[in-house]
């Protein structure tokens, strides 16, 4: 499945290059649904939460596809 960037990839935190090493390393339930929503945050479980903080998923997913891969089709939770 090739991903598609959504018009919502300007949520990422410009000049924000720290994340916590451990959220890169395999990929978590959270991740798995955003790679399948393809970063739409519209119709991301999460949306209605309405956090004060500004959304890295798709940086994560960037460094999950890196250095990991994709996620295994059978662990497909959106």
């Amino acid at each position: 499945m090739d991903r598609i960037v959504s018009e919502n990839a300007d949520l990422y935190a410009p000049g924000n290059d720290e994340m916590s090493e451990s959220i890169t390393q395999n990929w978590t339930e959270q991740a798995i649904e955003c790679y399948y929503i393809n970063c739409d945050c519209k119709r991301c479980s999460l949306a209605n939460g309405h956090y004060s903080f500004i959304c890295q998923m798709p940086k994560v997913i960037d460094t999950l596809l890196e250095t990991v891969g994709p996620p295994d089709k059978e662990l497909k939770t959106a």
